[in-house]
């Protein structure tokens, strides 16, 4: 290990350490260890602060803006009704019934969509106070439910990787779409199994400092201020903004463009006026997201997946339990996708090197193949990404909240995945 990456893990712990501890304000630390990289000299100012023109950033600011637009209309006036309703009546089954509701919405967007979870987590931080089922138990388990698809039939990007990386490999293997639908299938089972095991132990505490006083009016919200065609013109640039998100595959960096022309529309017929939108697109979530980036482009960037992922390699050699193996690939796979940020970056690394320890076994690596890949998508546990800075930020969680139900969360998940691609393509 050289040098470099020593100080880039020093410097990447520091930064989570400081996020859990809270004794800076939010989305500071990331900038901190920005700095501290280039007083290092592991990167440039250039590379450091590189977060800040990600595109993946600006669509988030640009859906924070559209979000606290929405936020104005009738639409989040009956959401917030069928909520209050919802915790109201509280218990288990209302609380089940948000998460499902949330993991049926991811089933159209796909795993990972940002536009989805960044609308999830910001109507769910509208939720007023109840003691029946507190927000605090909702923004945990229906925020991660954003990446989890109850029908997991939009896995397009996934599984294009998985046969991508099987061909590049050599094997030349018909992967049955249906099959590997499937084994996201078992990624979402273990997910609930975490929420219903959680169910008792979710903290309960407000998620804004107005929600004790704020629930009786909002309970009795029965409709937006806005003029009626203001509310329609917010609608059509949300609709418009998603649809952006969604062909962005397809039309590059103009699906990210078509949210900042949502944003303009919104500016121009002044549903928000400029210091609404400003604040909501400079929110600490953006400085959070947008540091971490500089941060895990130069720990990735010092070498240091493929240093661990050669040494794993070597050290299974060839005598292990394929269910060990594949495990032992899908924690090193999340863990550095997480850390560096580059998910399918380390998904390239990882994959090869298990399919090659399948042949070297004498083993069909389909299951390996899939179980890594879709284990890229899996973190979650470190603050450091922008669906679990989100919801540790809008919960208000402390850490030992957070990792209480995210830590069962992640090796929950992982272990079901991975029986999952055993049961789907035996080994």
């Amino acid at each position: 290990m050289t040098i470099q990456m020593i100080i880039a893990l020093a410097i990447t712990a520091l930064m989570i350490v400081l996020i859990m501890i809270e004794k800076l304000p939010f989305g500071a630390p990331p900038l901190f260890a920005c700095i501290l990289l280039v007083i290092f000299g592991i990167t440039d100012i250039k590379g450091a602060f590189a977060g800040f023109s990600n595109s993946t950033i600006i669509m988030l600011a640009e859906f924070m803006a559209i979000i606290a637009a929405l936020q104005k209309t009738n639409f989040i006036v009956v959401f917030k009704r069928a909520m209050f309703s919802m915790a109201n009546k509280g218990g288990f089954k209302s609380y089940m019934l948000i998460i499902l509701v949330v993991m049926l919405g991811c089933s159209m967007f796909g795993t990972g969509s940002t536009a989805y979870y960044v609308l999830t987590i910001g109507l769910l931080s509208t939720l007023p106070y109840s003691k029946k089922l507190p927000p605090s138990k909702v923004i945990m388990t229906a925020g991660f439910a954003a990446n989890h698809p109850l029908i997991p039939f939009n896995t397009a990007l996934q599984f294009g990787i998985v046969t991508a990386v099987l061909g590049a490999a050599g094997q030349a293997i018909n992967v049955s779409v249906f099959k590997f639908a499937i084994v996201n299938l078992f990624l979402s089972l273990g997910f609930l199994l975490n929420c219903v095991i959680q169910y008792k132990f979710l903290p309960d505490h407000p998620i804004k400092d107005e929600d004790e006083e704020e629930t009786d009016s909002v309970a009795n919200e029965t409709a937006s201020l806005l003029p009626k065609w203001k509310q329609n013109v917010t609608y059509g640039a949300f609709v418009f903004a998603v649809v952006g998100m969604l062909l962005q595959s397809r039309i590059g960096d103009a699906g990210y463009a078509m949210a900042g022309l949502s944003v303009a529309v919104i500016l121009v017929t002044k549903v928000l006026d400029f210091k609404e939108i400003r604040d909501a697109i400079s929110a600490p979530i953006i400085l959070m997201s947008a540091g971490v980036i500089g941060v895990a482009d130069a720990l990735g960037s010092t070498g240091l997946t493929n240093l661990v992922g050669e040494t794993v390699a070597g050290m299974l050699g060839t005598n292990i339990n394929p269910f060990l193996m594949i495990f032992a690939f899908c924690i090193l796979t999340s863990l550095l996708a997480t850390l560096t940020g580059s998910t399918i970056g380390t998904v390239y690394v990882f994959t090869p090197l298990a399919i090659a320890v399948c042949s070297n076994l004498g083993l069909d690596p389909t299951a390996a193949a899939c179980a890594i890949v879709i284990s890229g998508w899996c973190g979650h546990f470190l603050p450091i990404d922008g669906m679990p800075a989100m919801i540790l930020g809008y919960g208000k969680y402390s850490a030992k909240e957070f990792w209480i139900f995210t830590i069962p969360q992640y090796f929950i998940r992982l272990i079901a995945l991975t029986v999952g691609s055993l049961i789907m393509f035996p080994m």
